[in-house]
């Protein structure tokens, strides 16, 4: 219980990181936007803002996912870290599409170039600082608390940065290319940084909301942790006839892993759950963040040990342990 509420606190923290990172960030691209008036800035904005809300869900949805398991979710509430994922993704993707459409109508029919270019370069670089920063930060306190939710704000953050990044080069273009021949050309550069920004935010965004939809749809551990599973199992084969109906699933920062062990029929009933506790035990200090549920179910006598008349193998460490 202790260790949850370190890593509440640990997760809020990230939240207000993020909250006020990008208050920061919106008063900083809405200035830019004012005194340069730049399809891209608007589009680096109008994320900052899916950004800031996604930050006031977050904390809520933090209080809400550290609440023990209930009559009405039997598994806690864990998984409302993953809707916050899935919430982000579906609506940058959404302003990815929007952006796409304006920055095709303004290739299409050019509208006069941004109005201060080095203004928009300096804000642009700024903003890609501050999101950087964030980014490091917000990420190094998600690897501490290891919450989906926390981790995806995080990248949210970096894909801000290079998003800023590609926005300021896009004005560092444009103020060069006003001092040459090349001037009329610039009316192009916007809705192209625009068009790279949607391209940059919808692979991302769509292998996001995936994610979490995928764990939404309680989608069993991945490859490497079915393996580690399978090797803190491994070591109790001796003393277990079969591991049966092996289960897993993920809820937030929360792994549940269920299994029923066969063990021999004779076994005492008290024997038996005592080794099933045991079991369970070590699969929890083994997987962080982990809850199991593990259930001793006698054998039905008919393997080949005890069909040929030889003593079955398991008996005899379980009875000493």
């Amino acid at each position: 219980m202790r260790l949850q509420t370190i890593h509440q606190k640990i997760m809020l923290r990230a939240v207000s990181v993020s909250f006020f990172g990008n208050i920061l960030l919106f008063a900083i691209k809405l200035t830019a936007l004012l005194m340069v008036r730049s399809l891209a800035i608007a589009t680096d904005l109008g994320i900052t803002v899916v950004g800031l809300i996604v930050s006031a869900v977050l904390y809520y949805s933090i209080k809400l996912a550290s609440r023990p398991a209930d009559m009405l979710h039997n598994y806690g509430y864990g998984k409302v870290e993953h809707v916050c994922e899935a919430l982000e993704g579906v609506v940058l993707i959404g302003i990815a599409l929007v952006m796409t459409v304006q920055a095709v109508g303004h290739v299409v029919h050019p509208h006069a170039a941004a109005a201060n270019p080095w203004v928009g370069f300096w804000f642009s670089v700024v903003g890609c600082v501050v999101n950087f920063i964030g980014a490091f930060w917000i990420l190094a306190l998600a690897k501490k608390c290891r919450s989906p939710a926390v981790q995806a704000e995080g990248l949210h953050y970096k894909l801000e940065g290079f998003i800023s990044l590609t926005v300021s080069v896009s004005f560092l273009a444009a103020a060069i290319l006003a001092l040459t021949s090349l001037a009329p050309w610039a009316v192009y550069l916007d809705p192209a940084a625009t068009l790279i920004v949607a391209v940059l935010i919808t692979w991302p965004s769509f292998k996001l909301a995936q994610h979490a939809f995928l764990k939404l749809l309680d989608v069993s551990l991945e490859e490497s942790g079915k393996i580690e599973l399978m090797g803190n199992l491994a070591q109790f084969m001796d003393r277990t006839c079969e591991f049966r109906d092996v289960r897993s699933r993920t809820a937030g920062r929360t792994t549940f892993v269920e299994l029923k062990l066969v063990l021999p029929k004779v076994l005492s009933f008290v024997k038996a759950n005592e080794f099933a506790s045991k079991v369970g035990l070590d699969l929890q200090k083994s997987i962080p963040h982990s809850e199991t549920s593990v259930k001793a179910v006698p054998c039905m006598e008919d393997c080949t040990y005890l069909t040929e008349g030889k003593p079955c193998p398991y008996l005899a460490p379980l009875q000493k342990d």
